[in-house]
Protein backbone atom coordinates (compact mmCIF):
# COMPACT_ATOMS: atom_id res chain seq x y z
CA UNK A 1 0.00 0.00 0.00
CA UNK A 2 1.16 3.24 -0.53
CA UNK A 3 1.76 6.28 1.28
CA UNK A 4 -0.96 8.72 -0.67
CA UNK A 5 -3.09 5.51 0.27
CA UNK A 6 -2.28 5.44 3.93
CA UNK A 7 -2.68 8.55 4.45
CA UNK A 8 -6.36 8.74 3.22
CA UNK A 9 -7.35 5.49 4.62
CA UNK A 10 -6.62 6.84 7.97
CA UNK A 11 -6.27 10.19 7.80
CA UNK A 12 -2.98 10.82 9.42
CA UNK A 13 0.65 11.32 8.37
CA UNK A 14 2.89 8.26 8.85
CA UNK A 15 4.63 9.50 11.65
CA UNK A 16 2.29 11.09 13.94
CA UNK A 17 0.76 7.08 14.69
CA UNK A 18 3.25 6.77 17.41
CA UNK A 19 0.76 7.27 20.05
CA UNK A 20 -2.78 5.59 17.47
CA UNK A 21 -4.92 3.36 19.40
CA UNK A 22 -7.47 2.80 16.92
CA UNK A 23 -7.83 3.59 13.28
CA UNK A 24 -9.59 2.42 10.09
CA UNK A 25 -7.88 0.19 8.35
CA UNK A 26 -9.74 -0.57 5.02
CA UNK A 27 -12.73 0.72 2.51
CA UNK A 28 -15.67 -1.27 2.05
CA UNK A 29 -16.94 -3.28 5.16
CA UNK A 30 -15.74 -1.10 8.17
CA UNK A 31 -12.66 -2.76 10.10
CA UNK A 32 -10.78 -1.11 12.81
CA UNK A 33 -7.26 -2.08 14.52
CA UNK A 34 -7.31 -1.30 18.47
CA UNK A 35 -4.09 -1.87 20.02
CA UNK A 36 -3.81 -3.14 23.33
CA UNK A 37 -0.90 -2.44 25.91
CA UNK A 38 -2.16 -2.51 28.84
CA UNK A 39 -1.41 -6.35 30.80
CA UNK A 40 -5.09 -5.98 32.70
CA UNK A 41 -7.09 -5.17 29.12
CA UNK A 42 -5.27 -8.45 27.77
CA UNK A 43 -6.25 -10.25 30.82
CA UNK A 44 -10.14 -9.36 30.16
CA UNK A 45 -9.67 -10.73 26.45
CA UNK A 46 -9.09 -14.28 27.65
CA UNK A 47 -12.83 -15.74 27.30
CA UNK A 48 -13.50 -13.70 23.39
CA UNK A 49 -9.08 -14.72 22.96
CA UNK A 50 -10.01 -18.35 23.33
CA UNK A 51 -13.40 -18.51 21.54
CA UNK A 52 -11.84 -16.52 18.32
CA UNK A 53 -8.78 -19.67 18.69
CA UNK A 54 -11.92 -21.91 18.28
CA UNK A 55 -13.31 -20.10 15.24
CA UNK A 56 -10.00 -19.79 13.64
CA UNK A 57 -9.39 -23.72 14.05
CA UNK A 58 -6.18 -23.21 15.41
CA UNK A 59 -5.33 -26.54 17.04
CA UNK A 60 -2.76 -26.62 19.52
CA UNK A 61 -2.65 -25.11 22.04
CA UNK A 62 0.47 -22.41 21.47
CA UNK A 63 -2.19 -19.51 20.76
CA UNK A 64 -4.55 -19.79 23.73
CA UNK A 65 -4.52 -17.05 25.74
CA UNK A 66 -3.63 -19.04 29.09
CA UNK A 67 -0.40 -19.95 26.95
CA UNK A 68 0.75 -16.47 26.18
CA UNK A 69 -0.40 -14.99 29.82
CA UNK A 70 1.82 -17.57 31.01
CA UNK A 71 4.42 -16.71 28.63
CA UNK A 72 4.26 -12.84 29.72
CA UNK A 73 4.41 -13.34 33.24
CA UNK A 74 7.29 -15.61 33.13
CA UNK A 75 9.27 -14.00 30.23
CA UNK A 76 7.76 -10.27 29.68
CA UNK A 77 10.23 -8.31 31.34
CA UNK A 78 11.50 -5.09 29.05
CA UNK A 79 9.02 -5.64 26.97
CA UNK A 80 5.54 -4.06 25.74
CA UNK A 81 2.49 -5.48 25.14
CA UNK A 82 1.36 -4.53 21.05
CA UNK A 83 -1.40 -6.41 20.61
CA UNK A 84 -3.58 -5.94 17.41
CA UNK A 85 -7.35 -6.23 17.87
CA UNK A 86 -9.08 -6.65 14.27
CA UNK A 87 -12.84 -5.17 14.23
CA UNK A 88 -15.51 -5.37 12.17
CA UNK A 89 -17.63 -3.13 13.60
CA UNK A 90 -17.57 -4.31 17.38
CA UNK A 91 -16.74 -7.71 16.54
CA UNK A 92 -13.36 -9.03 16.81
CA UNK A 93 -12.53 -10.78 13.90
CA UNK A 94 -8.62 -11.63 14.38
CA UNK A 95 -5.93 -11.32 16.98
CA UNK A 96 -1.98 -9.95 15.98
CA UNK A 97 -0.54 -11.31 19.80
CA UNK A 98 2.85 -9.02 19.41
CA UNK A 99 5.41 -7.12 21.40
CA UNK A 100 7.19 -4.48 21.28
CA UNK A 101 11.73 -4.63 22.62
CA UNK A 102 15.03 -3.81 21.83
CA UNK A 103 17.31 -6.07 20.72
CA UNK A 104 20.88 -6.17 18.82
CA UNK A 105 20.89 -7.68 15.12
CA UNK A 106 24.29 -8.51 13.67
CA UNK A 107 25.81 -6.05 16.18
CA UNK A 108 23.46 -3.39 15.63
CA UNK A 109 20.26 -2.31 18.18
CA UNK A 110 17.20 -2.44 16.62
CA UNK A 111 13.54 -1.88 17.67
CA UNK A 112 11.91 -5.38 17.23
CA UNK A 113 7.74 -6.10 16.61
CA UNK A 114 7.40 -9.75 17.49
CA UNK A 115 5.19 -12.47 18.30
CA UNK A 116 4.60 -13.14 22.43
CA UNK A 117 7.08 -16.28 21.95
CA UNK A 118 10.44 -17.35 22.11
CA UNK A 119 12.46 -20.19 22.09
CA UNK A 120 10.01 -22.19 24.54
CA UNK A 121 7.16 -21.71 21.88
CA UNK A 122 7.24 -23.97 19.36
CA UNK A 123 4.12 -23.07 17.17
CA UNK A 124 2.91 -19.32 16.38
CA UNK A 125 1.15 -16.97 13.72
CA UNK A 126 -1.96 -14.60 13.74
CA UNK A 127 -5.30 -15.60 14.77
CA UNK A 128 -7.56 -14.68 11.90
CA UNK A 129 -11.57 -16.18 12.60
CA UNK A 130 -13.11 -14.07 9.54
CA UNK A 131 -12.53 -12.06 6.55
CA UNK A 132 -8.84 -13.44 6.03
CA UNK A 133 -7.99 -11.08 3.13
CA UNK A 134 -9.64 -7.83 5.25
CA UNK A 135 -8.33 -8.67 8.36
CA UNK A 136 -4.24 -9.13 6.98
CA UNK A 137 -4.59 -6.10 4.95
CA UNK A 138 -6.09 -4.53 8.15
CA UNK A 139 -3.20 -5.57 10.39
CA UNK A 140 -0.57 -4.75 7.75
CA UNK A 141 -2.30 -1.12 7.14
CA UNK A 142 -1.58 -0.40 11.26
CA UNK A 143 2.46 -1.99 11.19
CA UNK A 144 2.74 0.16 8.12
CA UNK A 145 1.36 3.62 10.10
CA UNK A 146 3.16 3.04 13.20
CA UNK A 147 6.38 1.45 11.31
CA UNK A 148 8.33 4.71 13.05
CA UNK A 149 8.04 2.51 15.96
CA UNK A 150 10.03 -0.58 14.72
CA UNK A 151 12.93 -1.55 13.12
CA UNK A 152 12.19 -5.01 12.17
CA UNK A 153 9.13 -6.77 12.27
CA UNK A 154 10.18 -10.94 13.25
CA UNK A 155 7.60 -13.65 13.11
CA UNK A 156 9.04 -16.57 14.25
CA UNK A 157 7.57 -20.43 14.17
CA UNK A 158 5.19 -20.21 11.47
CA UNK A 159 4.23 -23.36 10.27
CA UNK A 160 4.49 -24.37 6.63
CA UNK A 161 0.56 -23.81 4.63
CA UNK A 162 0.12 -20.12 7.11
CA UNK A 163 -1.61 -17.55 5.58
CA UNK A 164 0.38 -15.18 6.72
CA UNK A 165 3.64 -16.05 5.03
CA UNK A 166 1.66 -15.51 1.69
CA UNK A 167 0.34 -12.09 2.94
CA UNK A 168 2.85 -10.60 4.93
CA UNK A 169 5.29 -10.37 2.07
CA UNK A 170 2.93 -9.60 -0.57
CA UNK A 171 1.74 -6.58 1.71
CA UNK A 172 5.10 -5.55 2.86
CA UNK A 173 6.34 -5.52 -0.90
CA UNK A 174 3.83 -3.27 -2.14
CA UNK A 175 4.42 -0.35 0.88
CA UNK A 176 7.91 -0.66 0.19
CA UNK A 177 9.45 -2.56 2.76
CA UNK A 178 11.79 -5.72 2.24
CA UNK A 179 11.22 -8.73 3.48
CA UNK A 180 12.91 -12.25 3.82
CA UNK A 181 12.42 -16.32 5.37
CA UNK A 182 14.41 -18.03 7.03
CA UNK A 183 14.08 -21.45 7.77
CA UNK A 184 13.19 -22.53 11.50
CA UNK A 185 13.51 -26.12 11.23
CA UNK A 186 11.33 -29.44 10.35
CA UNK A 187 8.93 -30.82 13.20
CA UNK A 188 8.08 -34.10 13.12
CA UNK A 189 4.79 -35.33 13.57
CA UNK A 190 2.85 -38.89 13.39
CA UNK A 191 -0.69 -38.53 12.04
CA UNK A 192 -2.23 -41.59 13.76
CA UNK A 193 -4.14 -43.23 10.92
CA UNK A 194 -5.27 -47.36 10.98
CA UNK A 195 -4.16 -49.31 13.54
CA UNK A 196 -1.24 -50.11 15.82
CA UNK A 197 -0.37 -53.20 15.01
CA UNK A 198 0.34 -51.89 11.25
CA UNK A 199 2.01 -48.82 12.78
CA UNK A 200 4.24 -51.06 14.20
CA UNK A 201 4.92 -53.25 11.53
CA UNK A 202 6.05 -50.65 9.36
CA UNK A 203 8.48 -49.03 11.59
CA UNK A 204 12.31 -49.85 10.97
CA UNK A 205 12.97 -53.33 12.04
CA UNK A 206 15.85 -52.79 13.80
CA UNK A 207 13.66 -50.70 16.07
CA UNK A 208 11.19 -53.18 16.42
CA UNK A 209 13.82 -55.51 17.65
CA UNK A 210 15.52 -52.86 19.96
CA UNK A 211 11.91 -51.93 21.69
CA UNK A 212 11.02 -55.53 22.35
CA UNK A 213 14.67 -56.81 23.47
CA UNK A 214 15.07 -53.44 25.80
CA UNK A 215 11.59 -54.06 27.59
CA UNK A 216 11.65 -57.39 27.72
CA UNK A 217 15.56 -57.04 28.96
CA UNK A 218 13.41 -54.24 31.75
CA UNK A 219 10.44 -56.17 32.63
CA UNK A 220 13.32 -58.80 34.33
CA UNK A 221 13.86 -55.69 36.58
CA UNK A 222 10.57 -54.99 37.79
CA UNK A 223 6.72 -54.93 36.42
CA UNK A 224 7.29 -51.73 34.08
CA UNK A 225 4.20 -49.87 33.82
CA UNK A 226 2.74 -45.87 32.31
CA UNK A 227 1.53 -43.31 34.85
CA UNK A 228 -0.09 -40.23 33.71
CA UNK A 229 -0.72 -36.75 35.72
CA UNK A 230 -3.21 -35.09 34.09
CA UNK A 231 -5.22 -32.95 37.33
CA UNK A 232 -4.58 -30.77 39.60
CA UNK A 233 -4.10 -32.08 42.61
CA UNK A 234 -0.98 -34.22 41.71
CA UNK A 235 0.69 -32.20 39.20
CA UNK A 236 3.01 -30.54 41.86
CA UNK A 237 4.96 -33.81 43.15
CA UNK A 238 4.88 -35.08 39.71
CA UNK A 239 6.52 -32.36 37.82
CA UNK A 240 9.05 -31.99 40.64
CA UNK A 241 9.96 -35.51 39.85
CA UNK A 242 9.13 -34.75 36.11
CA UNK A 243 12.09 -31.52 35.88
CA UNK A 244 14.52 -33.93 37.65
CA UNK A 245 14.33 -36.47 35.07
CA UNK A 246 14.87 -33.63 32.31
CA UNK A 247 17.67 -32.84 33.98
CA UNK A 248 19.55 -35.81 35.05
CA UNK A 249 21.04 -36.99 31.49
CA UNK A 250 23.13 -34.71 29.49
CA UNK A 251 20.48 -31.12 29.28
CA UNK A 252 21.50 -30.06 33.00
CA UNK A 253 25.39 -30.37 32.46
CA UNK A 254 24.71 -28.65 29.15
CA UNK A 255 22.70 -25.78 30.93
CA UNK A 256 19.68 -26.09 28.87
CA UNK A 257 17.64 -28.01 31.27
CA UNK A 258 13.97 -26.40 32.23
CA UNK A 259 15.22 -25.80 35.96
CA UNK A 260 18.82 -24.33 35.05
CA UNK A 261 17.04 -20.64 34.75
CA UNK A 262 14.42 -19.38 37.33
CA UNK A 263 11.80 -18.20 34.94
CA UNK A 264 12.30 -21.41 32.89
CA UNK A 265 10.98 -23.60 35.47
CA UNK A 266 8.34 -20.69 36.64
CA UNK A 267 7.05 -20.93 33.02
CA UNK A 268 6.42 -24.97 32.64
CA UNK A 269 5.43 -25.11 36.38
CA UNK A 270 2.69 -22.19 35.61
CA UNK A 271 1.87 -23.58 32.76
CA UNK A 272 1.76 -27.00 34.11
CA UNK A 273 -0.96 -25.73 36.28
CA UNK A 274 -3.27 -23.71 34.29
CA UNK A 275 -2.92 -26.61 31.50
CA UNK A 276 -4.00 -29.00 34.39
CA UNK A 277 -7.31 -26.57 35.54
CA UNK A 278 -8.29 -26.47 31.70
CA UNK A 279 -7.67 -30.59 30.75
CA UNK A 280 -4.48 -30.00 28.49
CA UNK A 281 -1.75 -30.87 30.57
CA UNK A 282 -0.49 -34.90 30.18
CA UNK A 283 2.61 -35.38 32.10
CA UNK A 284 3.51 -39.06 31.20
CA UNK A 285 5.97 -41.43 33.40
CA UNK A 286 8.04 -44.99 32.66
CA UNK A 287 7.51 -46.47 35.69
CA UNK A 288 9.93 -49.45 37.00
CA UNK A 289 8.34 -51.47 39.93
CA UNK A 290 6.59 -47.37 40.38
CA UNK A 291 9.46 -45.74 40.21
CA UNK A 292 9.58 -43.41 37.75
CA UNK A 293 12.48 -43.37 35.48
CA UNK A 294 11.38 -41.79 32.10
CA UNK A 295 9.00 -38.68 31.23
CA UNK A 296 7.31 -36.92 28.93
CA UNK A 297 5.56 -33.04 29.44
CA UNK A 298 2.54 -33.02 26.69
CA UNK A 299 -0.21 -30.86 26.13
CA UNK A 300 -3.11 -32.40 25.30
CA UNK A 301 -5.26 -30.59 22.51
CA UNK A 302 -8.19 -30.88 19.59
CA UNK A 303 -7.43 -34.73 19.37
CA UNK A 304 -3.38 -33.98 19.36
CA UNK A 305 -0.66 -34.71 21.95
CA UNK A 306 1.89 -32.03 21.99
CA UNK A 307 5.48 -33.41 23.17
CA UNK A 308 7.10 -30.32 25.24
CA UNK A 309 10.44 -31.53 26.72
CA UNK A 310 11.21 -35.56 27.26
CA UNK A 311 14.29 -36.69 30.11
CA UNK A 312 14.70 -39.92 31.58
CA UNK A 313 16.94 -41.64 34.33
CA UNK A 314 20.55 -42.27 32.55
CA UNK A 315 20.90 -45.19 35.23
CA UNK A 316 18.56 -47.25 32.89
CA UNK A 317 20.18 -45.88 29.19
CA UNK A 318 20.42 -49.52 28.64
CA UNK A 319 17.10 -49.85 28.31
CA UNK A 320 16.34 -46.59 26.08
CA UNK A 321 13.43 -45.67 28.49
CA UNK A 322 12.46 -42.41 26.66
CA UNK A 323 12.26 -44.76 23.63
CA UNK A 324 10.12 -47.67 25.43
CA UNK A 325 7.70 -44.51 27.41
CA UNK A 326 7.39 -42.62 23.70
CA UNK A 327 6.63 -46.74 22.75
CA UNK A 328 3.64 -46.98 25.21
CA UNK A 329 2.60 -42.95 25.37
CA UNK A 330 1.90 -44.07 20.87
CA UNK A 331 0.05 -47.11 21.50
CA UNK A 332 -2.11 -45.45 23.86
CA UNK A 333 -2.61 -42.68 21.49
CA UNK A 334 -3.91 -45.09 19.08
CA UNK A 335 -5.89 -47.07 21.38
CA UNK A 336 -8.06 -44.23 22.50
CA UNK A 337 -7.98 -43.00 18.39
CA UNK A 338 -6.33 -39.84 18.90
CA UNK A 339 -5.77 -37.47 15.82
CA UNK A 340 -1.93 -37.36 15.94
CA UNK A 341 1.41 -37.22 17.41
CA UNK A 342 3.50 -34.15 17.44
CA UNK A 343 7.03 -34.33 18.36
CA UNK A 344 7.65 -30.73 17.94
CA UNK A 345 11.29 -29.08 18.07
CA UNK A 346 13.48 -29.98 14.96
CA UNK A 347 13.91 -33.42 13.37
CA UNK A 348 16.36 -34.81 15.91
CA UNK A 349 17.43 -38.65 14.70
CA UNK A 350 15.53 -40.62 17.72
CA UNK A 351 12.17 -38.55 16.59
CA UNK A 352 12.25 -39.70 12.96
CA UNK A 353 12.59 -43.75 14.28
CA UNK A 354 9.00 -42.81 14.73
CA UNK A 355 8.12 -41.24 11.65
CA UNK A 356 9.23 -39.51 8.75
CA UNK A 357 6.23 -36.69 8.09
CA UNK A 358 7.44 -33.36 8.94
CA UNK A 359 5.82 -29.73 9.47
CA UNK A 360 7.99 -26.98 8.12
CA UNK A 361 8.72 -23.92 10.00
CA UNK A 362 9.70 -20.50 9.15
CA UNK A 363 10.84 -17.10 10.80
CA UNK A 364 9.60 -13.87 8.97
CA UNK A 365 11.32 -10.43 9.08
CA UNK A 366 10.32 -7.37 7.56
CA UNK A 367 12.26 -4.17 7.25
CA UNK A 368 11.69 -0.70 6.19
CA UNK A 369 13.41 0.51 3.43
CA UNK A 370 16.29 2.90 5.64
CA UNK A 371 19.96 2.74 4.85
CA UNK A 372 21.35 0.45 7.99
CA UNK A 373 17.77 -1.69 8.30
CA UNK A 374 18.40 -2.36 4.42
CA UNK A 375 22.07 -3.31 5.59
CA UNK A 376 20.71 -5.74 7.85
CA UNK A 377 18.45 -7.34 5.12
CA UNK A 378 21.82 -8.08 3.37
CA UNK A 379 23.30 -9.08 5.67
CA UNK A 380 20.77 -11.88 6.47
CA UNK A 381 19.36 -13.20 3.37
CA UNK A 382 22.78 -12.35 0.99
CA UNK A 383 25.70 -12.25 3.01
CA UNK A 384 25.05 -14.97 5.54
CA UNK A 385 23.75 -17.41 3.48
CA UNK A 386 26.51 -17.17 1.27
CA UNK A 387 29.45 -17.35 4.26
CA UNK A 388 27.52 -20.77 4.65
CA UNK A 389 28.31 -22.23 1.69
CA UNK A 390 32.13 -21.58 2.40
CA UNK A 391 34.01 -24.09 3.75
CA UNK A 392 35.34 -22.23 6.62
CA UNK A 393 31.52 -22.08 8.06
CA UNK A 394 31.67 -25.19 10.44
CA UNK A 395 34.69 -23.78 12.37
CA UNK A 396 33.94 -19.93 12.17
CA UNK A 397 30.43 -21.20 13.48
CA UNK A 398 32.22 -22.93 16.69
CA UNK A 399 34.22 -19.92 17.45
CA UNK A 400 31.02 -17.70 17.51
CA UNK A 401 29.22 -20.55 19.54
CA UNK A 402 32.28 -20.72 21.98
CA UNK A 403 32.20 -16.80 22.26
CA UNK A 404 29.08 -16.45 23.29
CA UNK A 405 28.44 -19.68 25.34
CA UNK A 406 31.88 -17.51 27.41
CA UNK A 407 29.87 -14.29 27.41
CA UNK A 408 26.73 -15.85 29.41
CA UNK A 409 29.38 -17.90 31.59
CA UNK A 410 30.73 -14.24 32.48
CA UNK A 411 27.47 -12.39 32.44
CA UNK A 412 25.96 -15.03 35.28
CA UNK A 413 29.24 -14.42 37.43
CA UNK A 414 28.92 -10.96 37.23
CA UNK A 415 25.15 -10.97 37.48
CA UNK A 416 24.20 -8.39 34.76
CA UNK A 417 21.29 -8.53 32.69
CA UNK A 418 21.73 -9.22 28.75
CA UNK A 419 22.64 -6.38 26.60
CA UNK A 420 19.05 -4.49 25.45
Amino acid sequence: MGFALLKESLGLPRRACSGLQEAKATAGPPLSVERVTEFSTFLALQPLWNRLCDDAGIDHPFLRHEWIRTWWECFGAGKELFVLLVKSGQEIIAIAPLMLGRARMYGLKVRRLEFISNVHTPRFDFIVARQQDEAYGAIWTYLFSCSALWDVLSLSQLPAGSRTLEELPRLAAGGGFLSGLWLSGDSPYLPLHGTWDAYVKGLDQKHRSNLRNRLKRLSRRGEVGVETIATIEHVASALTDGLLLEAAAWKGAAGTAICCRPEVQQFYTKLAERAAERGWLRLHFLTLDHHRIAFQYSMFCRDKLYLLKPGYDPAYAPYSPSNLLCYLVLRDAFDHSLAEHDFLGTAESWKLEWTLATRPHSCLFVFPRLLRLRLLHYIKFRLIPSVRQSRFYPRLRDILVELKARAEVRRHKLKVPAPA
